[in-house]
């Protein structure tokens, strides 16, 4: 499976090719062609995260325009996951 070992924050992702997401109430439903593997993001503001992050040019950048302080060690854990499970890409 595509991925990576760790979260690289000073690195600039992106959502993976292979990857595509579905809209749904509670957030979205990622589902990876290669794996044939569904990841919920489970919130709007991570589906909103996820689809902008080739905006910036690192994670940490991202984190840091689009996430309040508070909620940001949550939402990096998050990415972390999903470069994991191969729905983001660093770039």
């Amino acid at each position: 499976m595509a991925g990576s070992p760790s979260l690289d924050e000073a690195r600039a992702w992106r959502l993976s090719s292979r990857v595509s997401l579905r809209d749904e109430p509670f957030g979205a439903l990622a589902y990876h062609h290669d794996t044939r593997r569904l990841v919920f993001l489970k919130s709007r503001d991570l589906v909103s995260l996820v689809r902008r992050l080739e905006e910036f040019a690192s994670a940490t950048d991202a984190l840091g325009e689009l996430i309040e302080e508070p909620q940001r060690a949550r939402y990096r854990r998050a990415l972390f996951d999903l470069a994991t499970a191969g729905v983001i890409d660093g770039c």
